[in-house]
């Protein structure tokens, strides 16, 4: 397949931009540097926070700058626009519209690899910010599956926002805490599986007996990259 360019539009959060580049080069197959696919990082660090743009309802504070990035990486002609950030999907048709390139649908890939693999009256739970449960986005792509979501207590909210920022703020977390929420999700809630929906907790490392409950919007976003962008996926 011929190869593509692939534009990211980053910085929401930084360090998730950074996991992003890096699983992108491990999960691509190649024997040299030109087996990589080429990307273009616009790491645009001071967007204002996705969390606060939609639960004060002022989008067009986010949008405004979202779409000249999204002009530079038209300029410079990327095929297809990837970008690490759930809670940012709440704009998504908004952006999809400046744009004739394709922008990769995190959140509609990350719920059809769900339904692809639990299928219907299937029970997910997330795991998420605030901003990305108010706004719905997971919820309704989940209806189209006649999937159930589940979204945590105020209580565990909290602590799942206490992680996202806390990391985001470089505190060096211990993943034994969110590994926790995950057990409850699972054991207690009778979730089937739960979503990583927030980039920075795609940046934990998780047991392996945890991991494999999780489903990361991360990894289905950097999958889908590499595909739509002529590189050769290794396996999982």
């Amino acid at each position: 397949m011929e190869k593509k360019s692939l534009g990211v539009l980053g910085g929401m959060g930084p360090m998730a931009t950074s996991v992003f580049f890096e699983q992108v080069i491990e999960n691509t197959v190649a024997d040299s540097d030109q087996d990589h696919i080429n990307m273009v990082i616009l790491n645009h660090a001071t967007l204002p926070d996705r969390t606060d743009v939609i639960l004060n309802n002022t989008g067009d504070t986010f949008l405004k700058p979202i779409k000249k990035d999204i002009q530079t990486l038209e300029n410079i002609g990327v095929a297809n626009i990837a970008i690490p950030c759930n809670t940012s999907h709440y704009f998504y048709h908004e952006m999809q519209q400046s744009t004739d390139i394709n922008i990769i649908n995190m959140v509609g890939e990350t719920i059809k690899e769900i339904a692809r693999k639990y299928g219907e009256n299937s029970k997910i739970g997330l795991l998420a910010t605030k901003g990305t449960i108010e706004s719905g986005i997971y919820h309704s792509e989940c209806n189209k599956y006649n999937m159930e979501m589940y979204t945590p207590n105020d209580t565990i909210q909290k602590k799942v926002m206490d992680i996202i920022y806390g990391i985001k703020s470089g505190i060096d977390l211990r993943a034994d805490a969110f590994e926790a929420i995950i057990e409850d999700l699972i054991f207690n809630e009778k979730c089937d599986c739960v979503i990583l929906a927030c980039t920075e907790l795609s940046t934990i490392t998780l047991r392996k007996d945890i991991k494999k409950y999780s489903v990361d919007a991360m990894e289905v976003l950097v999958q889908r990259s590499i595909k739509l962008s002529g590189g050769t996926l290794k396996d999982r």
